[in-house]
């Protein structure tokens, strides 16, 4: 039988790990939160060639897709959807002409498997607590582990830098809010401010999720339910369409904006 030796094991992990890390401090897009919306626009930005790199803060990817609606793990997708659904090689089933059932499991697993083996690079645990501003632009995030930040230890972070940032954190628009108290200047929303996230309404917040993703301040760009919290629109619940349209807006206006 081959010996296997703990240290070698130990240093395996943290060489590879740091070559991760070290390989991807200066990128393409950077993208935080690792959701349908996060998931599909790294899909894409990586297959596109772009250098990517998504921050999810919990150990699991995935965001809210994992637990469907109240736990019952099916996720609904509207038929306007579907080739999103076809280009992942997820299944699905038609309920009626309009809304399409697919496993949440299979969802999120997929989605995660596919963008991986595109290129993007995924670093969990990682939350976001700061950016990097210069001349009145987003240029790079500032990070560290989120167990420190629920911890409450005082650690200073490190900082990455990246050409555009998408936030794609869902309803806590983290990234968005973090300029909103720091940044030099005004959103690009009615108020100069988040103007927060409606009461549920799913027709019009998935058309809202894909109107919505845009730029909002020089650099970033938000995706997904943060686009609807950032903007205005009201939250949609378990109809999953609208996120993956939000995340492959959001990469192919970057890849369009950087000229292919």
């Amino acid at each position: 039988m081959t010996k296997i030796h703990e240290v070698a094991i130990t240093k395996a992990i943290i060489g590879r790990y740091f070559r991760k890390l070290s390989d991807h401090l200066d990128m393409d897009v950077a993208i935080v939160g690792g959701g349908p919306s996060g998931l599909v626009a790294g899909y894409f930005l990586s297959s596109a060639g772009k250098k990517c790199t998504l921050y999810e803060r919990k150990l699991s990817i995935g965001g809210g897709m994992w637990g469907g609606g109240m736990l019952f793990n099916e996720i609904v997708v509207q038929k306007d959807a579907l080739r999103l659904l076809d280009e992942f090689g997820i299944r699905y089933e038609a309920y009626d002409d309009i809304h399409f059932t697919a496993d949440a499991i299979e969802a999120v697993s997929t989605l995660t498997s596919r963008a991986v083996q595109a290129g993007l690079t995924v670093l969990n645990g990682i939350c976001v607590e700061d950016v990097v501003i210069r001349e009145g632009t987003i240029t790079g995030l500032v990070i560290n582990w989120s167990p420190v930040e629920m911890a409450g230890l005082h650690v200073d972070p490190l900082a990455i830098h990246s050409k555009r940032v998408i936030d794609a954190t869902g309803h806590a628009v983290e990234v968005v809010r973090i300029v909103e108290k720091k940044g030099s200047g005004r959103l690009l929303t009615l108020s100069g401010k988040v103007e927060g996230e409606k009461s549920l309404w799913a027709e019009r917040a998935e058309d809202l999720t894909l109107e919505n993703t845009r730029e909002v301040y020089p650099g970033l760009y938000v995706a997904g339910m943060a686009a609807n919290a950032t903007f205005g629109g009201p939250r949609m619940g378990p109809i999953f369409g609208g996120m993956l349209l939000s995340g492959e807006k959001a990469a192919r206006m970057l890849i369009e904006e950087s000229g292919g």
